[in-house]
């Protein structure tokens, strides 16, 4: 048996479908963690297709690809060095015709000596929020330990450590070092729940844990990486920073009460944690939620290959701090401003655009939508004769215009430069239906659809104090405080503000965060001191604005109910609830 074991914790950013690439990835980790003596190179679930790989894990030559890689990797191997466990699909049926539904596997291979070992498949698969393995996956066996160079490990895949099952039955059959695999999404303080779980799985069944996470950013999700190594007695010896790829070894040995790993990396969670030898941050809730948004939009941008993003830089603080945060993601040079001002666009407005281009140092064009307005007006008239049609005295129409206007406009550039219109709406807006459909909705991207306009703020102003890890913005103050300070409006007609229409947003959002992040009745948002019209109100504008929503383009995601795949609606709903 074998007393001593290097594990290098490999903590990559697939690509979907980039199956080749993804390979040159873990070729490139393995001869990293070769060059720092390791035995055995752990990567993430799915990691050779990337995760999730929604239906297209059904097509067969996807299969064929995902599986020739695996097996042009695993002849590596047999050079000596460091084994491997890497996360891709497996075929349960080889005969099955298409679709595959429930003929997939989502599978660990443990590749050395030049070949496929063995490999163990998922048993608990996660079906709730964004996750739909139950319908391309079929679910694998309850898993024994894998023998590897005289260590028996236990194998895991993402859902198996969320449940007891799973690593009693590998600590039962006689695993040593449980390891788990993931593809796990960033979510508010769902680090600190993931080590907790871990914690529990390892009081039950008495072995340490290896924790190897995904990172990069995949359509709404982004996944934060920071892998962790758990001990026996709860101590966190290794803890990978978050949002960036990392190769790290950890060293392990055999001692009378089992196996230890000795102290490495140790990158503080990026939750408050107090325990585990490992401080939070004073800015710890923050931080983290503004580099998600970072890295989600990045990878979306490079992954999908537009050269840049084109966006509407109002004046208001939605634009300024979506700004900010492509500037952070993707430099200076690849981010394209345009202040579209009407007849009701302030002084103020215009100087806070050009303060706030300034700051990030970014190209800000100006593009009057006047000329659209008045055009608009004039097409329309002998249809709308008499419905205030004409563009100095409308009502909500005019103001659509104005917003498909500069819509029209973003997507008119866009086509001609291939840079990719960023949408700058926030949560609590998008929930009410406080947006345009086809006007301030348009665009291939929302950096602030999961994020709710109290947050908002709060953003601008953290990132006016700091310049987060791997930022391509200058540091110092990037969002100018007139911008924060001054109160939010629509600027579609004159004198208007946000509160015209809607509760004041600190209100709003705590009314949106019940209905929608707990489902809370009316009556006990009531008990909770708000006026019962207003929840009401604001309750039937939520339900309202789904047909909205369901056309807005992707987001990024960070709370547990955001809007698509997380929160399920109707369209078509003539449920009114209690009155």
């Amino acid at each position: 048996m074998a007393d001593r074991l290097k594990i290098a914790l490999a903590q990559t950013n697939p690509t979907m479908g980039d199956i080749q690439g993804n390979l040159a990835r873990l070729r490139a980790a393995r001869m990293e963690a070769a060059a720092k003596g390791a035995d055995l190179v752990v990567a993430s679930e799915m990691v050779i297709t990337g995760y999730p790989t929604e239906d297209l894990v059904l097509k067969p030559m996807f299969l064929d690809a995902a599986r020739a890689a695996i097996e042009e990797l695993a002849k590596d191997t047999a050079d000596g060095g460091p084994g491997m466990i890497v996360g891709g699909p497996s075929r349960s049926d080889a005969g099955a015709k298409p679709p595959l539904f429930g003929k997939v596997l989502n599978s660990a291979y443990i590749l050395d000596e030049g070949k496929v070992v063995t490999l163990r498949s998922k048993y608990d698969l996660p079906n709730y929020g964004v996750f739909d393995d139950k319908r391309v996956f079929g679910a694998g066996p309850l898993p024994g330990p894998v023998n590897y160079r005289g260590v028996r490990l236990g194998v895991m895949i993402c859902e198996d450590m969320w449940t007891p099952e799973v690593s009693e039955c590998l600590e039962e059959s006689g695993s040593e070092i449980l390891i788990v695999i993931n593809g796990s999404p960033y979510e508010l303080e769902k680090t600190e729940e993931r080590i907790q779980l871990a914690v529990q799985r390892v009081t039950e069944t008495g072995l340490p844990i290896i924790y190897v996470n995904q990172v990069g950013g995949q359509d709404e999700l982004v996944f934060d990486g920071a892998s962790f190594a758990l001990n026996a007695d709860n101590s966190l010896p290794i803890h990978l920073p978050a949002f960036v790829e990392a190769v790290e070894v950890s060293q392990w040995e055999r001692g009378d009460s089992g196996w230890h790993c000795a102290n490495g990396l140790r990158e503080a969670p990026d939750s408050g944690l107090e325990g585990n030898g490992l401080g939070g941050r004073a800015d710890a809730g923050i931080e983290p939620i503004y580099r998600t948004l970072m890295l989600g939009l990045r990878d979306y941008v490079n992954k999908n290959r537009f050269p840049g993003v084109i966006l509407g830089l109002s004046g208001g603080i939605d634009s300024a701090l979506s700004a900010a945060i492509a500037v952070d993601a993707l430099g200076p040079e690849r981010v394209h401003c345009v202040m579209m001002p009407s007849p009701y666009t302030s002084r103020e407005s215009l100087e806070d655009a050009d303060e706030a281009a300034r700051l990030l140092g970014v190209k800000l064009d100006q593009v009057s939508i006047e000329p659209a307005m008045q055009a608009f007006g004039g097409m329309l008239e002998p249809i709308l004769n008499g419905y205030a049609a004409k563009a100095n005295a409308g009502d909500t129409t005019e103001e659509n215009i104005q917003a498909r206007s500069r819509g029209l406009t973003l997507m008119a550039i866009s086509n001609k430069l291939g840079y990719m219109v960023l949408s700058t709406g926030n949560k609590s807006e998008v929930s009410v239906g406080y947006a345009t459909l086809y006007g301030d909705m348009v665009g291939g991207y929302n950096v602030l659809k999961d994020v709710y306009k109290t947050l908002v703020f709060a953003l601008a102003r953290w990132r006016n104090q700091v310049l987060p890890p791997d930022a391509m913005g200058p540091a110092g103050r990037v969002v100018p405080e007139r911008i924060i300070t001054k109160p939010p409006s629509a600027e579609l007609k004159p004198d208007q503000k946000d509160e015209d229409s809607l509760p004041p947003y600190d209100v709003l959002d705590d009314i949106l965060k019940a209905l929608i992040e707990d489902e809370e009745s009316i009556a006990g948002i009531v008990a909770r001191g708000h006026d019962r019209d207003t929840v009401n109100r604001v309750w039937r504008m939520l339900e309202l604005a789904e047909y909205k929503r369901r056309q807005a383009c992707p987001g990024v995601k960070i709370t547990r109910r955001a809007f698509g795949r997380d929160r399920r609606y109707p369209i078509t709903n003539a449920f009114k609830g209690p009155a």
